[in-house]
């Protein structure tokens, strides 16, 4: 089965989703269900995991339902405020959605570098163990230091690195990313998804082979069961089209043998996320 770990759906508020500026035209619109199917049959993909944009329980509530009414999302990622003092009140009621599979908080928006170590934080990820939650990790290559912090201290929630990081590909700048990503692969309840990554070169004259060294540190760092690949559609729309994406890991991992290939495109989602 072949699996996009990471997608997202939203119908389009200016307001809410200010991130969505006016210089990205091409993503300031509705992106439902209805659309991605489409895009995933044509491509070959059989299910999706919807994963949050707007940190808001309306949007984890937006999300389940959506993956209620399609059964082509297999999982939903979505937010709880995991610094509350209501939060394991808050999992014990997501915990009766069998499609919630874990949560994510959007970290590279936060100003101070480590957040994540954060002591209110801290209680939200113990809390998630209590329920099979999963824990999406959402950072810049600066936050990468606390990141190898957190990891060691939660070394038994399952956690994943969204896009790599987002390493800057458009310089190919590696070796302070490198390092921090092979500390992190370190512990192995940690996995990385290879997504989100035309977004972070340059939108316009991307090549394959900007992403390729990154790529190969990824893959010698977590091994072929512990990467996953995730479109990052609609969001990928600013720089290339599903197929060009999707192309982007189906190219590199061709190399791999045919099980490993099917670890990374699908069977790593399915196991981490515990997918039906």
């Amino acid at each position: 089965m072949i699996i996009d770990a990471h997608q997202h759906f939203w119908q389009f508020d200016p307001v809410r989703d200010a991130w969505i500026t006016e210089e990205m035209q091409t993503i300031r619109k509705d992106f439902l269900p209805e659309d991605l199917k489409p895009v995933l049959e044509k491509n070959g993909v059989d299910g999706c995991v919807a994963v949050q944009a707007d940190q808001s329980e309306t949007e984890t509530d937006f999300l389940l339902q959506l993956a209620n009414e399609n059964d082509f999302i297999k999982g939903v990622v979505g937010w709880a405020d995991l610094r509350g003092a209501d939060i394991k009140s808050r999992l014990e009621h997501y915990s009766k959605f069998p499609l919630l599979k874990g949560f994510r908080h959007i970290v590279q928006g936060e100003p101070d570098k480590n957040f994540l170590l954060r002591d209110d934080f801290g209680n939200g990820i113990k809390a998630l163990a209590e329920y099979d939650f999963t824990y999406d990790i959402l950072v810049y290559p600066h936050q990468l230091p606390a990141v190898g912090e957190f990891v060691k201290k939660f070394h038994e929630q399952p956690l994943v690195i969204d896009h790599l990081a987002k390493p800057d590909f458009e310089t190919g700048e590696l070796k302070s990313w490198e390092q921090h990503i092979r500390n992190i692969a370190r512990y192995k309840n940690v996995y990385c998804k290879l997504s989100g990554m035309v977004t972070e070169a340059d939108l316009q004259n991307w090549e394959y082979e900007d992403f390729v060294p990154f790529l190969e540190v990824a893959l010698e760092a977590f091994g072929p069961d512990r990467l996953m690949f995730g479109s990052d559609w609609p969001v990928c729309l600013l720089a290339a089209e599903y197929e060009e994406v999707i192309g982007i890991v189906r190219q590199f991992v061709g190399k791999l043998s045919a099980s490993e290939q099917t670890q990374i495109m699908g069977g790593n989602a399915a196991e981490f996320y515990k997918l039906k």
